[in-house]
């Protein structure tokens, strides 16, 4: 039997996807976007039609299918949701060279 690895909190690097704090962060937006949809008790064809989009390309990006979407595209589907998106880059902390990308939802 193999021994428990612990993951690193992103499943996609854990895979060892190259694109993997971008796949981290359109998977955040998507499942924002998909728990605002049920709230709001709409169907797909409702959202898909709010959101400007086809059903079969929003039950995709729900289900995890979001390489053909731009986080410009999830951030503008937050927006016409009734959503505000505040984007704040700042200065890295002294103990990272390099900065990183995240999703905080308040």
């Amino acid at each position: 039997m193999s021994g428990i690895e612990k993951g690193s909190g992103n499943v996609y690097a854990d895979l060892e996807y190259l694109d993997s704090s971008e796949m981290q962060v359109k998977a955040q937006l998507a499942s924002k976007i998909g728990e605002i949809i049920k709230r709001r008790r709409l169907t797909q064809v409702q959202a898909a039609e709010i959101l400007g989009m086809t059903q079969p390309k929003l039950s995709g990006m729900l289900r995890g299918q979001f390489r053909g979407i731009s986080e410009a595209k999830m951030l503008e589907c937050l927006n016409r949701l009734g959503r505000d998106v505040q984007i704040v880059v700042r200065k890295t902390s002294r103990t990272r060279e390099t900065g990183r990308t995240r999703v905080v939802f308040n």
